[in-house]
C-alpha cells in the first residue's frame, strides 16, 4: 500500500473549481481510498492503482486547463 497527497492548481482559467471537480470525478471508481480536503486530496491503495489515479488526475485536469500545476507527495508508510 502507498498513499499520496495531491493538489491541483489550474492556471489561466475562470473555472478552476470545475476543472478540479471533474478531475476528481475521473478517479471515482478506481479502487482506491480517496478523501477530498479543502486544499488537497488524499489517495491510498495498491501502488499500481495510486499511480494510475495520479496520471488520470493529471490528464483530466490538463485537458481542461491551459496551464496546470500539480503537487504530489507520496509515502509508503502504513500509518
Amino acid at each position: 500500500m502507498i498513499s499520496c497527497e495531491v493538489s491541483i492548481y489550474p492556471m489561466e482559467t475562470q473555472n478552476s473549481d470545475q476543472v478540479i471537480n471533474q478531475a476528481l470525478a475521473s478517479i471515482k471508481d478506481k479502487g482506491v481510498t480517496c478523501q477530498v480536503g479543502t486544499i488537497s486530496t488524499y489517495i491510498s491503495g495498491p501502488p499500481e492503482k495510486v499511480w494510475e489515479c495520479i496520471r488520470t488526475l493529471y490528464d483530466a485536469a490538463s485537458a481542461r486547463s491551459k496551464e496546470l500545476s500539480m503537487v504530489v507527495t507520496i509515502s509508503n508508510s502504513q500509518e
